[in-house]
């Protein structure tokens, strides 16, 4: 399906969309860097959370998101979802005619052309499983050697405030332990909350080792949109949805950012 081309696309919004809150890590850097762009946030709480769910599951979820942003005449979709890049993008990449920016394949060509040998990523199960980010690394520079390992319960330490309990604490000990044991030169933290575990993380591992995509990702969708003539100079609105649980959603987004607008459950 081809892109859509100019006719005034630069005043239409700019959607984005993550299982819950996470996603606002990517779109709070996004809003600080694109003030005047008009933005729409899905959170999909009534499927969350994605990082277990199966393929065929996960591209029926983008697809009913991709779906809602088309009728709301969006110019570009965000997926600020480590997940759903790696297992729905490269099935809906071309069923649309608006831009989809994939966090992961986005940001693999710039962390590949880094003078690194060896690369780790943190990830959730489904991200891990799908191997994209091996496969989007190499893609770009053959020789790296790339470790991912999957950490199923460093989510719901960030949503819940757990970062002083002992068993979370253990956790992200162990979990760093075991990629020092491949030596990297940098890790990708490869889910949107995991940036957030920073205060334990560095406990355990210089801070300078982890990459937070986020801002590579958003400098990424930056150039783009300008390059293509889709800037929006005038606006600067923002709009939240939801599929479940608005309440929730509110509560948990302040860890990442301050709703100007409450949520619409949709």
């Amino acid at each position: 399906m081809s892109i859509l081309k100019h006719n005034n696309l630069n005043s239409r919004p700019v959607g984005f969309f993550d299982s819950g809150v996470g996603g606002l890590s990517v779109y709070a850097r996004f809003r600080k860097a694109l003030p005047h762009e008009d933005c729409l946030y899905f959170g999909d709480l009534a499927n969350m959370p994605y990082g277990n769910k199966s393929r065929e599951d996960l591209i029926g979820f983008a697809r009913r998101i991709l779906d809602f942003y088309n009728q709301k005449e969006v110019k570009a979709v965000v997926i600020a979802c480590n997940t759903s890049s790696a297992q729905a993008y490269d099935t809906v990449k071309d069923e649309y005619r608006f831009k989809i920016y994939p966090i992961i394949q986005s940001c693999a060509k710039v962390i590949a052309s880094a003078n690194y040998g060896k690369i780790g990523v943190f990830a959730t199960e489904a991200t891990v499983k799908s191997g994209v980010y091996t496969t989007e690394l190499q893609k770009y520079n053959s020789s790296l050697e790339v470790k991912e390992i999957s950490c199923p319960n460093w989510v719901p330490i960030v949503e819940n405030n757990r970062y002083t309990d002992k068993s979370a604490i253990e956790d992200v000990k162990n979990q760093v332990s075991k990629i020092l044991e491949f030596s990297p030169d940098r890790v990708i933290l490869g889910c949107t909350h995991y940036p957030y575990l920073m205060p334990l993380l560095k406990d355990f591992a210089p801070e300078e080792l982890f990459i937070d995509p986020a801002e590579i990702f958003v400098n990424y969708i930056s150039t783009d949109l300008e390059s293509n003539g889709l800037l929006n100079e005038v606006g600067g609105t923002e709009q939240f949805f939801v599929s479940a649980n608005p309440e929730s959603f509110e509560s948990h987004s302040r860890i990442f950012y301050q709703l100007l607008s409450p949520p619409v459950l949709v």
